[in-house]
């Protein structure tokens, strides 16, 4: 299959419109048990795209037993219980949480891609993935070297969300041959709404306030915008890049996070803020560039033969 380019900018406006994600979920996570809030975005987000379930369902009949796994772990692990794991942390009211999962993220996916795509990673890609982390990290953090987690749950929750989202991007790129950016997101949230069904039934949590009609904007805007059109945007990139690089391109979440909490918010930056996001936007611009004019500059060898199912046309 002949290779196109151009997916790392489309992750990268994905993950910058995954930061709108708090100005929801925060308020979600005030009024509802966290399993509730998933639940209930799973629930529009099934709805919005039933349309193309029939065509997601006749893909999966020639998907190989691999990829039916990484559907299901994609769908229970990485849209079910990792968003139950991030609203609950903000539930906690603890800051750091959501700058935390992007920096263990990347990690535990570079390692993945390898073990589970056979992604090689060049010496070149290195330096790149240390100054995206390093970067990530001053903006995460006004004090970079004072830097405290306010109880061992919230750390637990970003250290498990983390993982298991790391890992829907290897598996989504694995999806990304045998599926459309619009099949393999219509499967992700089909089942996504019986594994967080799943969820609230286990921990007992209450869905009757959900179905206050004053949430309802706020759900829906939470399941339309963070959650359906960032996914569509995500995976039409996957598709179109490596593992490795896709997951240095996620890091436009936290830089883009930073910029709007300061327009919305007015919140300040500190200085080492300021050079976190010049070495933010100077890597993800770098390698966006390369992405698209000459992927072998990133550094990430994609295996030549790949015996997974493609996608007619």
């Amino acid at each position: 299959m002949e290779r196109r380019t151009g997916g790392f900018a489309l992750v990268a406006l994905a993950a910058a419109i995954w930061a709108t994600d708090a100005f929801f979920r925060l308020p979600a996570a005030a009024d509802l048990d966290a399993p509730v809030v998933v639940l209930a975005e799973h629930v529009v987000l099934v709805v919005a795209t039933a349309p193309f379930l029939p065509g997601a369902l006749r893909a999966a009949r020639g998907f190989s037993r691999r990829q039916l796994a990484a559907v299901l772990l994609v769908g229970a692990g990485a849209s079910a219980v990792a968003t139950t794991l991030f609203t609950l942390a903000f539930a906690y009211g603890d800051p750091t949480t959501p700058q935390l999962l992007q920096k263990l993220q990347p990690l535990i996916a570079l390692v993945a891609a390898r073990a589970i795509l056979g992604e090689r990673l060049r010496p070149r890609f290195f330096p790149f993935a240390l100054v995206a982390l390093a970067g990530a990290w001053l903006v995460a953090f006004p004090d970079p070297l004072r830097v405290g987690v306010g109880a061992a749950a919230p750390a637990a929750l970003a250290v498990g969300a983390a993982a298991l989202w790391a890992l829907g991007t290897v598996l989504g790129r694995l999806l990304s041959g045998a599926a459309t950016p619009v099949q393999v997101t219509t499967l992700r949230f089909a089942v996504g709404l019986p594994a967080a069904a799943v969820l609230v039934a286990v921990t007992g949590s209450d869905v009757a306030p959900a179905l206050d009609a004053s949430l309802a904007p706020r759900l829906i805007a939470l399941a339309l915008v963070p959650g359906l059109l960032g996914l569509w945007l995500y995976y039409r990139g996957l598709a179109r890049t490596t593992a490795s690089a896709a997951t240095i391109a996620e890091l436009a979440f936290p830089l883009t996070a930073v910029v709007l909490n300061r327009l919305a918010f007015g919140a300040t930056l500190e200085g080492s803020q300021v050079v976190g996001i010049v070495l933010l936007v100077a890597v993800v611009v770098w390698l966006g560039v390369a992405d698209r004019r000459a992927p072998e500059r990133t550094g990430v060898v994609v295996p030549e033969r790949r015996p997974e199912a493609v996608v007619p046309g």
